[in-house]
Formats: C-alpha cells, sequence, structure tokens
C-alpha cells in the first residue's frame, strides 16, 4: 500500500492541480482572508497621530516591539486594529496547555477525547479575551504617555473615551483574526493561525530586502557581503528544512493476532517517529521576548518619550531600568548567553509539556504493543524520556544556533532583524506545512479519480 501511495505521489503534476476544483477553491480562499488580514494592518485606530507612532516605532525596533511588529505585518508600529494580532491567542493556548499538564480537572478534560478538545478550545477562546482586553488596556493606557521629539503625544485627544474605543477595536480586532483563522483551517490550506502570522512576517521580508540593498548603495555593507548574505541565508533554510523533517524513529511491535479459522497472523511493526526539534518555534519566541522586555521598557521610560515622573514610584522604575547596560544589547556576550540559556530552558519545558513519555507508554500497553527489548510500562516510559532528552539536546542546540547566527550578523552587519532566526523558523515551517497538505490534497484528488474509473469500468462490464 505503500509503494502504490509512493507511485502515485510521483505522478502528481501540474496537469493533476488543474484538475482539482476543490483545492483551487481552497487556495483562492486562503489568499483573499490573507489580503482581508493585510487591508486590515493599515486601518488606524481613531485618536492616533501615525506620524508619532512612526517616529516612536523607528526608535524601539530592536526591543520587544520590533519582535511582535514582525509578527503582526508591521500592525503594530502604524497601531491599527490589528495591532495585536493573534499573540493573545497562541499566549492563551500555551497557558492552557500548560495548565492541563498541571491541573487535575484540566488534565481530566483533556483525556476525554473530541468533547475534551472542544471545552478546551473554548477555554482558550475565554483566555483570549482576557489576555488581549488587558493588553489593550495597557497600550490605550500607554499611549497617551509615549512622547514624539517635538513634544506632541501619539494620542491627539487622550481621555476615558478613547480607551474605551481602543480596548473594544483592539480585543475585536484580535477575535477577528481568530475567526479568520479557523475559516482559513476549515475552508482553505493550512493552519489558519500559522499563515497569519507567516504572512505579516512575509510582507515586511521586500522591505528588509530592500534595506540590505540601500546598506550596500550606500557602502555600508561591500558587496561581497551581501552575496555572501543571500547565500548565508539560503543555506540557513536549507538546514532548517532538512532539522525540521529529522526525527528519530522508535520501533513498535504489537503481538501475533488469531483469526477466524484458528490461524495466527504476525504481529504489526510500526515505528514512533519522535521529532527532532519538538518544540517548534515557542522557545526562541519565549526568550526573545524576556530578554527584550527590560532594554523595551528602558527605551520607553526614557526622558524624551515619557512624561516627567520624577519622585515617583514610576520613575523610580525609570531609573532602574535607563540604567540598563549596554552589553545586553543585540549581539553582545551577555545577551547571547543568557539567550541560550532561555532557548534551552524552553526546549526541554515546553518538549515535557508535548509529550508525556507516562501517558504515551501506557496507551502503548493498553494497544498490546511495545518497544524490542524494553518492558512495558515504567521501562518504556524510562525509554521514551531517554531517547527524547538526547533529541532535545540537539534540537536545543540546533534552535541556538539558527537564532545565535542572525544576532551576530546583526551586530557586525546591521543585517534587518527580519533575518532573524525566529523569524526564518516559522516562514520555513508554515511553508513545509502548507506545502504538505497542497499535496495531500492532491494525493486524494488522484485517487478519487481512481476510484471513479473504476466504477466506471465496473459498470460497463
Amino acid at each position: 500500500m505503500s509503494s502504490a501511495a509512493e507511485q502515485l505521489a510521483s505522478s502528481i503534476n501540474l496537469s493533476a492541480f488543474s484538475k482539482a476544483e476543490d483545492l483551487k477553491k481552497r487556495l483562492w480562499f486562503t489568499l483573499g482572508a490573507l489580503i482581508v488580514f493585510r487591508l486590515g494592518t493599515y486601518i488606524p485606530l481613531p485618536g492616533i497621530d501615525p506620524s508619532i507612532m512612526q517616529e516612536i516605532a523607528r526608535s524601539n525596533s530592536g526591543g520587544i516591539l520590533g519582535m511582535f511588529d514582525m509578527f503582526s505585518g508591521g500592525a503594530l508600529s502604524r497601531m491599527t486594529i490589528f495591532a495585536l494580532n493573534i499573540m493573545p491567542y497562541i499566549s492563551a493556548s500555551i497557558i492552557m496547555q500548560l495548565l492541563s499538564s498541571i491541573v487535575p480537572s484540566l488534565e481530566a478534560i483533556k483525556k476525554e477525547g473530541e468533547l475534551g478538545r472542544k471545552k478546551i478550545n473554548q477555554y482558550t477562546r475565554y483566555g483570549t479575551v482576557l489576555l488581549a482586553t488587558a493588553q489593550a488596556y495597557a497600550i490605550a493606557v500607554g499611549l497617551p504617555m509615549m512622547i514624539g521629539a517635538g513634544g506632541h503625544s501619539a494620542v491627539l485627544t487622550p481621555g476615558f473615551f478613547f480607551i474605551i474605543t481602543t480596548i473594544v477595536t483592539l480585543v475585536g480586532g484580535t477575535l477577528f483574526l481568530l475567526w479568520l483563522g479557523e475559516q482559513i483551517t476549515s475552508r482553505g490550506i493550512g493552519n489558519g493561525v500559522s499563515l497569519i502570522i507567516f504572512a505579516g512576517i512575509v510582507a515586511n521580508l521586500p522591505f528588509a530586502l530592500v534595506s540590505t540593498l540601500e546598506l550596500g548603495r550606500s557602502g555600508a555593507i561591500s558587496v561581497v557581503m551581501i552575496l555572501f548574505l543571500m547565500i548565508l541565508v539560503v543555506a540557513v533554510i536549507g538546514f532548517i528544512v532538512f532539522m525540521e523533517r529529522a526525527h528519530r524513529r522508535v520501533p513498535v511491535q504489537y503481538p501475533k493476532r488469531q483469526i477466524s479459522g484458528g490461524r495466527l497472523v504476525s504481529g504489526d511493526v510500526s515505528h514512533m517517529p519522535l521529532k527532532l526539534n519538538a518544540s517548534g518555534v515557542i522557545p526562541p519566541i519565549f526568550a526573545s521576548s524576556l530578554l527584550l522586555l527590560p532594554v523595551t521598557i528602558s527605551s520607553f521610560l526614557s526622558p524624551q518619550r515619557v512624561l516627567d515622573t520624577s519622585g515617583t514610584f514610576w520613575g523610580t522604575i525609570k531609573n532602574f531600568f535607563s540604567t540598563l547596560p549596554d552589553h545586553m544589547s543585540h549581539g553582545k556576550p551577555l545577551f547571547i548567553f543568557f539567550y541560550v540559556a532561555l532557548i534551552i530552558f524552553f526546549c526541554f519545558f515546553y518538549t515535557a509539556i508535548v509529550f508525556n513519555p507516562e501517558e504515551t507508554a501506557e496507551n502503548l500497553r493498553k494497544n498490546g504493543g511495545f518497544v524490542p527489548g524494553i518492558r512495558p510500562g515504567k521501562s518504556t516510559s524510562e525509554y521514551f524520556d531517554f531517547v527524547l532528552t538526547r533529541l532535545t539536546v540537539i534540537g536545543a542546540a540546533y534552535i541556538s544556533f539558527i537564532c545565535i547566527l542572525p544576532e551576530i550578523m546583526m551586530s557586525q552587519m546591521s543585517v534587518p532583524f527580519y533575518f532573524g532566526g525566529t523569524s526564518l523558523l516559522i516562514v520555513v515551517s508554515v511553508t513545509m506545512d502548507t506545502v504538505a497538505q497542497v499535496h495531500s490534497h492532491l494525493i486524494a484528488h488522484q485517487y478519487e479519480g481512481l476510484i471513479k474509473k473504476g466504477q466506471l469500468r465496473g459498470r460497463t462490464r
């Protein structure tokens, strides 16, 4: 059966794609939904001075504001209705995964199958509303305190009405993107939430390329260095594809079964694939957020951008963050050290959440399966934990290398932020997932064609 599937997959060509009407409809729907998202990133919040916001965004492009602005496709720097993007939902999903592993009641709901999954998704949506409301309130309160170089506030008419309208608009924008992502998942191609983040990153890649070429034109970077950078980006993308597809096949064997007639059938032998990078892009995102948060607060609290708060508790916080050492900026040794340490920590932490060796070993035992040479139960669980630990060490080293290399390039060559390791990981991973789904639809279409031909031949006979 597998050989037939491989032969069918190899026979797929452009003619098969042109005949797959359902696939073309899904692709057009996905493209239209992403266009709607991009249009929304240019609709500004009411009461915002766009020129002041652009000035503040440029001065904080290297902090956490720059990272989340990359995910939102520039919506945050323009302070549009999609400024929060889909990030509150991502945070709520991660929190729910953490709670599902810690809280016994949520863990029991998670084991209820499809019904439990729907309940967890519902709780995640409630958490998205709460997080989006809190973040929107923080933005609504903090925007009037942002002062441009000319002493003008980023908000034209601050007050209670501005706070209410900002909260409603930002929360509504996040919920709309959540609904749009679900529509893409069900009626389009790929994971909708991932594609929205993917579209935000890709939309700014042309600007990053132009910025790099402009550095070459002005003489800041040599032509040879630009060519080396382009070759390096292609090599890194190829390395990411290789590592993301890498997995360890753990052999799983099932005992002999007795069928009708008293005959014994040899047991099935299969493999359990364990990904080399089970944590995905979560570790670099979390590590970047934690490291860049103090630097961002320090830049926001500088006297040129914030109203005078001397002699207050807020002023004490401002003085603390304004004394941050310069060696905690991008590309500096101390920054890289803590960056790698946090990436390694979150790799092990998140892998432990998404893969439970004890639960996997128990499910395998209930189904009658076992790993050859390993006793079912606790020994199998320890074996899975041992294999997963070694894989996570390699995966953490791989992610650390991918993220450190752009950090060094940014500090030494002023490479645009969009060539960072996190953005490349997201773009490559989402592209691979989407291409795999397109390929699956084409294979299904080929199978449907073969089945229809077989039915027609049967009727003619």
